[in-house]
Parts: C-alpha cells; structure tokens; sequence
C-alpha cells in the first residue's frame, strides 16, 4: 500500500506557506505523494496551481490531483496547465480528473453541467494526443495546427467517479482510478468492476487504486464543519462523510488495512485541519 496525504488546500484558512510547508514536511517523513482535492464554486486554492508551487518546494515526493474537474478547463487550457505542472515537477504529477456531481462548480465557468459526461470523453481523447505532442489547436495561418505543450509530459491519469462510463474510461484512458469520500465499503464494489474490466481489456499492468480517507489526527472537532460545509450539496450524505473522518490513532491504522482488504493499493489520507504538525503526527501512526 503506497500512502500519501493530502495538502489543505480546501480547509478554510489555509495559506500559501502553510501547503508549502506541509508538502516539506510529507516528503522529509516519506509520504509517497501529496494529494489535493478541489472544486470551483469553494473559497479554497487551486489544485494546480497548488502543486506548482509544491513541485518548486520539493524535489522527490509525487503530487496528485484527487481529482480537478476536468471539464470546467477548455481542453487546451487543462493540457497546457497540466503539462506546465508535470515540466516543473520533472514527471512527479499524476492527473486525477472527473466530472463533479455539483453544479455550482460549472455556472462559474459557464460549462455545460449536463453535457460534462460526453465533454470529458472528448477532453481525455484530446489529452491523451496534445500530451504526445500532436498539433491539436489552430495556428496563425488557414489550415494550420500547432501544438499546445512544447514536450510530451507523459502525465499519468487516473479517474475519478463509481459509474459505469467511470469503469470504461478508467480502462481506456488511465493508470487507474480514484475514489471520492465514503470509504472503503463505498470504494469496494468499483474496484472490483475496474479489476475485472481491466483483466477482460488485457491490461497486463497492475492498475493504480487510490483510496481516500478524512482524518484528525488531532480529533479537532472543527474539521466536522469544514467538511459538512464542503459536501453540504449532497444533503444527509454530508453527515456521513463527515462522521467517517478518522480521528483515533485505532481508526487511522484500522482504516489502512480496511483500504487493502478492499482491493485498493494507494491511500491518501485528506486533512480536515490545516495544522502542518498533522503531518508528523500521520507519519508516526501509519509509515
């Protein structure tokens, strides 16, 4: 099991140096990456512009999106700013995309919520070819193409989301998958229909799985608000959530093996609390 833990960038409160000083701190102790999570239509920072100031603060851990909502970027823009990330990075950034269940986060960016399914289909066909370089936008001339990254980055994906077209693209397009808030009696029944998606496609990798846990290593009570606050959109499932954040030394080791037994074989574990001494006190329980 490969564990990671994510930056704050969503806790309310969280600053520049604080992210900075976390991902510092997570690469010292071991961490196999950093994660962020991240939406539009929340007063948090960026995911990627978050990991571009981490990618300069560090020099090994891997960085994670978990995931940004792809179809809130015109194509070409998430190419650019992804491979921008992935250059500055030196090959540490891993993509985690999806296409949200709000929208709230598509009226500012004036997308369409209803079309982002068949709009995140075309965008992963369009990454997939600007990351190797292809000339996929229009040039300064009639019938020219250029292309938008000037290397190929070659960014891993992986997929968030538990549909079926989440399986299908997972297959298709990525490294792997990624699960949302909910555990891993949520994440559970999805790693079984992508493992044996994967098998039946003939991937002979193994596919990356990451599962996703809250914690308070603290058992600040405060995280509760931030997050019925981040998930108030998905009614009494926002109690849930918030009442299966990890807030014991007991729940955050049980939840690791809990992840494995489910089929997962990556963790991130996502604070409620922007406190960076969080980090030396995760390291302690579960590296």
């Amino acid at each position: 099991m490969r564990i990671g833990i994510g930056i704050p960038n969503t806790v309310p409160g969280t600053s520049g140096a604080v992210v900075l000083e976390w991902a510092r701190r997570a690469e010292r102790r071991g961490f196999a990456f950093v994660s962020t999570i991240g939406r539009v239509a929340y007063p948090s920072l960026d995911s990627l512009t978050a990991l571009a100031g981490v990618a300069g603060a560090t020099s090994r851990i891997g960085l994670v999106t978990n995931a940004v909502l792809g179809p809130t970027y015109p194509d070409a823009v998430l190419a650019k700013v992804a491979g921008t990330v992935a250059s500055l990075a030196e090959g540490r950034l891993t993509l985690g995309l999806g296409v949200g269940a709000r929208e709230s986060d598509y009226l500012p960016v004036e997308r369409d919520f209803a079309g982002r399914g068949a709009a995140f289909d075309r965008q992963l066909s369009y990454l997939k070819r600007a990351w190797r370089g292809e000339a996929v936008a229009e040039g300064d001339f009639p019938g020219e193409k250029r292309a938008v990254v000037p290397e190929p980055p070659g960014i891993p994906i992986l997929i968030g989301g538990h549909s079926k077209r989440a399986v299908r693209r997972t297959v298709e397009h990525a490294a792997g998958w990624t699960g949302a808030g909910g555990g891993p009696a949520r994440a559970e029944p999805t790693v079984k229909e992508i493992r044996a998606a994967w098998a039946k496609a003939g991937r002979g990798d193994e596919p990356r799985l990451l599962g996703l846990a809250y914690f308070s290593a603290t058992q600040a009570e405060n995280g509760d608000d931030y997050l019925r606050s981040y998930y108030a959109y998905a009614g009494d499932h926002a109690d849930t959530i918030a009442d299966g954040a990890v807030r014991t030394p007991e729940k955050i080791r049980a939840i690791v093996r809990d992840f494995e037994v489910a089929g997962l074989n990556e963790l991130t574990f996502t604070p409620t609390v922007a406190d960076p001494d969080e980090v030396d006190r995760l390291a302690d329980l579960v590296l």
